[in-house]
């Protein structure tokens, strides 16, 4: 490959790279409440016997 091709690859590979490190980076962590958590562990679970009994 020609020395241009390989430029374009490197810089393709580093803004896909770049751009995930700054999705990570900037990425807000979510706290739920106890509450909270067993309000999505009881909807989870209602759409897998959901899912699982219209297979």
């Amino acid at each position: 490959m020609p020395w241009y091709a390989w430029l374009i690859l490197i810089v393709a590979i580093g803004a896909i790279v770049g751009g995930l490190m700054t999705l990570r980076d900037t990425a807000n962590k979510v706290e739920l409440t106890d509450e909270q958590r067993k309000r999505v562990a009881e909807r989870n679970a209602e759409m897998d016997a959901k899912e699982s009994k219209d297979r």
